[in-house]
Parts: C-alpha cells; sequence; structure tokens
C-alpha cells in the first residue's frame, strides 16, 4: 500500500488507515528505536517506545497533508527513542560517551524531568481515563484525543449525539473526581 492509499484511508476511515499505517511502517520504526536505544532499555522499553511514537504520529499527522509518510515517522521514531534514551540512562545511571556516534543527535535543550512528569500525568490520565470502562472511556478518548465531534463518535458507540454529548460530561466529572481521590486537581 503506497503513502497516499493509507492518507486517503485516513481521512475516509481513520481507524483502518491508522491499522494500514501501523502494518506498513511497524519493523521500520521498531529498527530505528531499537538501534538508538539499545544497551540502555529492555525489549519492553522499545515496544512502549514505538508504540508511543505511532500514537504521536497517529494525534498529529494531518492525512490531508501531502507529506512522505516515511521520513515524517523515521523522524518522530528518531527523537522519541533519543528521548527514551536520555530517559533511560538517567534512571540506569548509565553515561553517554562523547564518542558515541549518537551524541550529536542527543544533545540539545530537553528537560528530562519536565518530560518524565509530564509522561507520568499522562499515564495516571489514560490509566483513570479507562477506569471509566465503555463506552465513556472511547468518547473521551476519541473526543479530547482524536478531536472526533459527538456525531462522529455517536457512530463508533452506537449512540445519538446528544446522548454522546451528556455522556461527555458526567464521564469528565467521574474522571475529575477519580483524578481528586489519587491528590491531582484540575
Amino acid at each position: 500500500m503506497t503513502d497516499n492509499e493509507i492518507l486517503s484511508l485516513m481521512r475516509e476511515t481513520p481507524s483502518l488507515g491508522q491499522r494500514a499505517l501501523f502494518d506498513k511502517y511497524y519493523s521500520y520504526v521498531f529498527s530505528i528505536v531499537n538501534r538508538i536505544i539499545n544497551g540502555f532499555g529492555s525489549a519492553d522499553d522499545s515496544e512502549e517506545c514505538v508504540i508511543d511514537v505511532f500514537a504521536s504520529v497517529m494525534m498529529k499527522l494531518v492525512p490531508d497533508d501531502d507529506c512522505s509518510l516515511k521520513s515524517y515517522i523515521g523522524a518522530v521514531a528518531r527523537n522519541s527513542a533519543i528521548s527514551m534514551r536520555r530517559s533511560l540512562a538517567a534512571k540506569t545511571g548509565k553515561n553517554i560517551s562523547a564518542d558515541d556516534e549518537n551524541m550529536a543527535e542527543i544533545a540539545d535543550e530537553q528537560d528530562i524531568e519536565a518530560n518524565s512528569d509530564k509522561s507520568e500525568a499522562s499515564n495516571l490520565l489514560l490509566k483513570k481515563v479507562s477506569e471509566l470502562g465503555p463506552p465513556d472511556s472511547i468518547i473521551i478518548i476519541q473526543k479530547y484525543y482524536y478531536e472526533k465531534s459527538s456525531t462522529e463518535i455517536a457512530e463508533m458507540v452506537g449512540l445519538n449525539a446528544t446522548a454522546v454529548r451528556m455522556r461527555c460530561g458526567r464521564a469528565i466529572k467521574r474522571l475529575k473526581k477519580l483524578l481528586e481521590a489519587d491528590g491531582i486537581t484540575l
């Protein structure tokens, strides 16, 4: 399947387009991530980074753009893997040699601590959203991560648009209570 066919499919049927994108580029992303993280993390860390790459690509990619998917995905994979490598190096205490061939790619001004805090907050939020259960978790994710309209979400979950809006409002209130129970205020 070509990049244009995948982009077209993502416009028409996002879930099928995302699946096609994942199927075509999984090995490519995994090889980039594994090359950069090798020696700093486990196979689970590599898989987590690959999943983060696809999540980032699927949330930020505008299928209307006429772009090279391979170069875009490759750049996201490289940057995510470098961030993961920095995080793993900080946690394990491994130092990166200045002679390392990837050193030029790694050096920049990112705040690892802030990124780690943001990642922990994101993981907690996703965990709490999943505790809402279907269809509320699906509604929240589709609305706030994928920016779908109530009508589009209604088609996915088999409700009408008004019911989706009502469930979304109630789910947000429940989510707020769940977060407050863990000491997080909005």
